[in-house]
């Protein structure tokens, strides 16, 4: 998937009239992420709403996708924490920046130590420095 594909299939999800806010385009963004993912070194998955390991429930952990975890089948892929950080998604009217600072980004901080927010339409990594303080890193809109 593409990127002229994901928000192609993102204004299909809201044309319906039906789409709510933040989960509705959850396919479309795990897929974009996937297909990203592919293309990094080491490969990265995306798995959408992985379990809670003590700050909550994000909205995706990263994973390294690597041949031992592979073969050892999904159940070991999902069991692990996400060695790439995880994902914070709100919807498509919502502030990146606002969203990076809230108290939920920050537990997620704390756990994962990497964040990509997104609203859809723009993203932003956000890790830790040294002290553990939040910095922004790359952004794409």
């Amino acid at each position: 998937m593409g990127l002229h594909e994901y928000l192609q299939g993102i204004r299909n999800i809201h044309a319906t009239g039906e789409a709510v806010e933040e989960t509705s385009y959850y396919g479309q963004l795990e897929a974009l992420l996937n297909e990203v993912g592919t293309g990094l070194s080491p490969a990265i998955t995306c798995v959408l709403t992985t379990r809670n390991r003590g700050a909550g429930i994000p909205d995706g952990g990263l994973f390294v996708a690597r041949d031992a975890v592979r073969q050892a089948g999904d159940s070991a892929l999902l069991a692990r924490a996400p060695e790439r950080g995880v994902v914070g998604v709100k919807g498509p009217a919502q502030d990146v920046d606002r969203i990076a600072r809230s108290a939920q980004v920050g537990r997620y901080l704390d756990r994962y130590g990497k964040v990509l927010v997104c609203n859809y339409r723009e993203f932003l990594l956000v890790g830790v420095d040294a002290d553990g303080r939040a910095v922004d890193g790359e952004r794409f809109t």
